[in-house]
């Protein structure tokens, strides 16, 4: 897969996922805080599938492309 999240985003998927995770294991969100590894991983990966379904990129290396 091709990446199509760009630099602010994953930034804020990543912080958002260890938020939420942490969120899960020390506050109130319990197991519902796993959520949080969707945003985690997707910034980490720099890949998004729904974005790729809907034909979306905030990655400005692959609207170049």
């Amino acid at each position: 897969m091709a990446s199509n999240v760009g630099g602010i985003d994953r930034t804020l998927r990543v912080v958002a996922g260890v938020v939420l995770l942490a969120l899960g294991a020390f506050g109130p969100l319990g197991w519902w805080g796993l959520v949080g590894l969707v945003p985690l991983a997707t910034g980490l990966a720099g890949t998004c599938p729904a974005y790729a379904l809907l034909g979306l990129s905030t990655c400005p290396l692959a609207r170049k492309a």
